[in-house]
């Protein structure tokens, strides 16, 4: 397989330096899986709860590598046709009746006129083979289906697929694939072992402050410190939905936004829709106690 990495960074700590110039602070395993997918030409299956930064991941090696992202969002039912291409119909059967008015209709040769690459409607996955090198985010893989994940085994293991009206279609350099899964279900074997494996985790306090100061230049040590503390505190109580960092960082936002230097537990209280997205997890704090929470 041709290294799709080919003039991109040449170890682990300076795929970190590439990636901390976007704002994501990897920690070492993270940037040795991320590098090793780039130099090995393999898929990287990124497992971990929601909100410890996947997403975030992917986004950032396509921007640090300076390389298009294509995103599928899986879900519940999702097909090969719905992630890979559809026909416009519409625009073909306009085709068909301007050929009959203008007298130009031979049927064999109208036929073949339809399915052409101006017709060819191209979802993520055919558009990655297409437009690759480029960085394909294959988004909560673990909502799709079996047949679905056998469909992306062959995608994976050829980078090319075969439109019946149309021909192969095969990538010139493959693309950088990142799936990502929240562990709603299991994942085939045979998917994950056809990838690199990454298990993404909460990060400790001292990078999650770093990254509250990256992401937020004009937030203080203190403020900083206190919320990514009381999140931390919140991710060990028994929540519905712990906070990820997307929501440390949307807390440390609303605080500037107010004016905010310091937390106390009345602005917390007034604010805590920014971290907690469940009334039962509010609740659940409320009991607990907003003071005791930050004094811990």
């Amino acid at each position: 397989m041709e290294n799709p990495a080919s003039g991109r960074p040449e170890s682990p700590a300076e795929l970190a330096q590439t990636l901390a110039s976007t704002g994501y602070l990897a920690d070492e395993g993270a940037s040795v899986a991320a590098y090793l997918a780039l130099r090995m030409g393999r898929p990287l299956f990124l497992e971990g709860e929601p909100g410890t930064g996947k997403t975030s991941l992917a986004t950032a090696l396509a921007e640090g590598l300076g390389l298009p992202m294509i995103r599928l969002q899986c879900y519940e039912g999702i097909d090969a046709s719905q992630a890979l291409y559809e026909w416009d119909f519409p625009r073909q059967l306009l085709h068909l009746r301007t050929l009959e008015a203008a007298g130009d209709f031979e049927a064999e040769q109208a036929e073949r006129s339809l399915y052409t690459e101006r017709f060819l409607l191209a979802r993520p996955l055919l558009r990655a083979l297409i437009e690759a090198p480029c960085v394909l985010l294959i988004d909560e893989v673990d909502r799709a289906d079996d047949e679905f994940e056998a469909f992306l085994l062959q995608l994976l293991d050829e980078n090319a697929v075969t439109i019946p009206e149309y021909g192969e279609v095969r990538a010139a350099t493959p693309p950088l694939v990142v799936l990502t899964s929240n562990r709603t279900r299991d994942v085939h074997d045979a998917l994950k072992r056809r990838c690199l494996y990454h298990w993404l985790d909460h990060p400790p306090l001292a990078r999650e402050i770093a990254i509250l100061r990256q992401r937020l230049p004009g937030i203080g040590e203190s403020l900083a410190t206190q919320v990514a503390s009381a999140v931390h505190e919140l991710r060990r109580m028994e929540l519905l939905k712990p906070p990820g960092v997307a929501e440390t960082l949307d807390w440390a936002r609303a605080l500037e936004t107010l004016g905010r230097d310091e937390l106390d537990a009345a602005t917390a209280a007034s604010t805590l829709g920014a971290v907690l997205k469940y009334r039962e997890d509010l609740e659940r704090v409320a009991r607990e106690g907003l003071d005791r929470l930050l004094a811990r």
